[in-house]
């Protein structure tokens, strides 16, 4: 998993630790001073965890984060182009009956 240059993973304990603190009513600026992170980082976790939350309260699947899609083999490309290629022909066959060039 990439992450920024200069960044550390925080363990889930910990975020946890800084959500339920920030949920209590602790200020984003104290819980930064105290954990020794950036704001904007205390910031984006709760933000996150709160987002994760409200998906998991209204019955939403987990947000799912981008990859690479998965490769496509040869065989699966073969198929492809032959179903486009029956497409093509019976599309071209009923212009035909229908007097269209």
């Amino acid at each position: 998993m990439h992450r920024q240059r200069g960044t550390l993973n925080t363990p889930q304990s910990i975020i946890d630790e800084i959500v339920t603190k920030h949920r209590n009513g602790t200020t984003l600026k104290s819980l930064s001073a105290e954990y020794g992170k950036p704001f904007k980082t205390i910031k984006n976790m709760c933000t996150r965890e709160n987002n994760k939350l409200r998906r998991q309260k209204e019955g939403l699947e987990p947000k799912k984060f981008r990859g690479r899609k998965p490769t496509v083999s040869l065989a699966e490309y073969k198929y492809e182009n032959k179903r486009l290629k029956m497409e093509n022909e019976l599309l071209r066959d009923f212009l035909h009956a229908a007097g269209r060039k």
